[in-house]
């Protein structure tokens, strides 16, 4: 075990814990528990410990980071507020795709150059659109963006309430039967006197 790294000795200590045998230790083989209590356990820490090594990292790369740490906190500052247009969820600060190193090397461009920043953005809002905003403005164009997400809640919400509304008639229709009409009433009275 010398030769093991420090999460290789941290999984065999967690799965020692967990299956280790009865004399060695504390070990959570216990006859009260369910059989399926160890894998649970074991997969829950093994997801946890995936989970937490996939913390998140900047997708800066070296060779994009300028000389001057003024301008290159502003270029930071900017590129978390921009959407990358392939990832659609992150900034560009967070993406690894190309387009997005490409937009944050247009970023820093544009500061060397010295632009403010909000001449910055404002260069890309008008090469990409509003949508390249994470948090875009609130304006005619943008409603989509804005109510997209609220309308498809609601007419999902519609769909639902008519459905069970429609599903609730029919069946108080269905189990409640329908009047004898005087032909069926005179038959039934004629048959239950045969029976009788």
């Amino acid at each position: 075990m010398a030769d093991c790294s420090g999460a290789q000795k941290t999984l065999r200590m967690i799965f020692g814990f967990l299956y280790g045998p009865s004399g060695a230790g504390r070990s959570l083989r216990s006859p009260g528990l369910p059989q399926w209590w160890r894998p649970a356990v074991a997969g829950l820490v093994v997801a946890l410990l995936l989970a937490l090594s996939f913390s998140p990292v900047l997708a800066v790369e070296p060779s994009e980071v300028l000389d001057d740490p003024v301008l290159e906190v502003r270029a930071r500052e900017i590129s978390k507020g921009l959407r990358c247009v392939v990832c659609q969820n992150q900034s560009i600060d967070d993406s690894n795709a190309d387009l997005a190193r490409d937009m944050r090397v247009l970023v820093r461009e544009r500061l060397l150059a010295g632009d403010s920043n909000d001449q910055v953005t404002d260069y890309m809002v008008s090469r990409y659109g509003d949508f390249v905003l994470l948090n875009p403005p609130f304006k005619v164009a943008t409603y989509a963006l804005w109510f997209g997400p609220l309308l498809i809640i609601g007419l999902g919400l519609f769909v639902v309430v008519v459905f069970y509304r429609r599903r609730s008639s029919t069946s108080v229709a269905e189990t409640t039967p329908a009047a004898l009409s005087n032909e069926e009433s005179r038959r039934l009275e004629d048959l239950m006197k045969d029976e009788t």
